[in-house]
């Protein structure tokens, strides 16, 4: 039986020669601008350049990437065919991985490849048989190629699951198993992870030999830099207190969460009417448009992205200066995950939540799982409103928590708004039209 190593308490700062790192490693290093190794990376970088496998927990934004990559450099030998496969949830994060790789492992002779959905299965069969030593993929995409023969893991030394719980979330538990089971030459496994619950204990036991578990989350589920409140407001003043925020805040670059695709679309379509430079993702966009939309966004040609939960894992960029819940999530961990966006490698971050009056349950539901009361925010410029406004002479104020608008103060709005703000679908005005009945039936 396995027999799980007890949790490695934190060291105090090292350097990165420190860690046991050699020439190629150390000139990565350099060439990234990394100054001094993070939490994750003290601890997790030695005991996988000692060859045993790692399961490693730590918060989003901690340098988890460059944890298993640097090991990976020392240990793999460039020209030798695929020796590393990781495994990644999203195609943004595989992309992203990828990325960091080249950076690091780029100038040391190791070529990567990213084989995702989405893209030409032809252009990832043409890239794998040049020999890359390094793949990064999503895992119905890795299964599909090794069905076909176009990969193998006969040369396989290190296999890495990025994101592990959120792998699990969105149902992938059977494609790990089918994958890890192919890999049947000794090998090293690290599992890279923001939480570690009993499923992925279970995980480890079963593709893990005497595996060392690395926590230096410290319990803390929410990013210390992120300044966190939330907005009382009414279902119909939601967008208007949207394009407010945004304007009055300025901010450098802003994910706004969605709960559904539509929801996302209505109100990017909708700030782009309002003049706001936004771009939306979602889950209906095709993948070369997913990959237009993040570079604009990380260029911060785009400063305002609206999303739904396929962005709260796996998006990767260092300025995002504020995100708006304009949905409050029905699941409190998919909030944790989503102001994991910002903040990130000990960077300021603000994380603003729309709630409603009905939605007070799910607020008490993140602020449990926090640990934390969210604090009001509040500013002049919000529109406020109850249910007997004041006359028009009299300035917005706040009453009893709620939002009060004089008349005043109103902007006249389109149906197709209001209904959006409420989370329904327009009808149209199409069955008069469209379904008459035969002029025989008529009177």
């Amino acid at each position: 039986m396995v027999q799980m190593e007890t949790e490695v308490e934190p060291r105090t700062g090292c350097t990165w020669e420190e860690l046991g790192l050699g020439a190629k490693a150390l000139a990565a290093v350099r060439r990234a601008g990394f100054e001094h190794p993070t939490d994750i990376q003290r601890e997790l970088i030695p005991h996988a350049l000692a060859g045993r496998d790692c399961m490693g927990q730590a918060r989003t934004g901690t340098g988890k990437t460059a944890a298993f990559t640097l090991p990976m450099i020392e240990k793999l030998t460039a020209g030798q065919g695929a020796q590393a496969i990781v495994l990644v949830p999203t195609r943004e994060l595989a992309l992203q991985v990828e990325e960091h790789v080249q950076l690091l492992g780029g100038e040391a002779g190791f070529k990567t490849v990213a084989v995702l959905g989405g893209r030409g299965l032809r252009e990832q069969v043409a890239a794998l048989r040049r020999g890359p030593e390094i793949v990064i993929g999503t895992p119905g995409r890795v299964l599909d190629l090794l069905h076909r023969k176009a990969l193998s893991f006969a040369g396989i030394k290190i296999a890495v699951l990025d994101e592990v719980d959120r792998m699990l979330d969105i149902g992938f538990r059977d494609d790990i198993r089918r994958i890890l089971r192919t890999v049947e030459v000794p090998h090293q496994t690290i599992f890279v992870s923001a939480t570690i619950d009993e499923e992925i204990q279970k995980l480890a036991k079963s593709f893990m030999h005497d595996p060392v578990e690395v926590n230096v989350s410290r319990d803390m589920l929410t990013v210390e830099g992120v300044q966190q409140s939330f907005v009382s407001v009414h279902p119909e003043d939601k967008f208007r207190t949207l394009v407010g925020l945004l304007k009055h805040e300025a901010p450098t670059l802003a994910i706004v969460f969605t709960n559904t695709k539509y929801k996302a679309h209505r109100v990017a379509q909708n700030l782009r009417r309002e003049g706001v430079n936004c771009k939306e993702i979602h889950g209906d966009l095709v993948q070369h448009r997913r990959e237009r939309v993040m570079k604009s966004f990380r260029a911060q040609q785009t400063p305002v992205l609206v999303a739904t939960d396929l962005a709260s894992r796996g998006l990767d960029v260092m300025d995002i200066s504020h995100i708006i819940n304009y949905d409050l999530p029905e699941d409190p961990s998919a909030y944790v995950h989503r102001i994991g966006r910002t903040a990130r490698m000990g960077k300021a971050g603000c994380a603003i939540t729309f709630v409603t009056p009905d939605e007070g349950r799910f607020l008490t539901e993140v602020e449990k799982l926090i640990n934390k009361e969210l604090p009001r925010f509040d500013a002049p410029w919000l529109v406020k409103r109850d249910a007997a406004p004041p006359p028009a002479a009299v300035p917005p104020a706040e009453a009893n928590g709620a939002l009060v608008t004089p008349e005043r103060y109103k902007v006249p709005r389109r149906r197709d708004e209001i209904l959006d703000g409420l989370g329904l679908r327009p009808i149209r005005r199409t069955l008069g039209s469209r379904f008459r009945s035969p002029r025989k039936f008529r009177r």
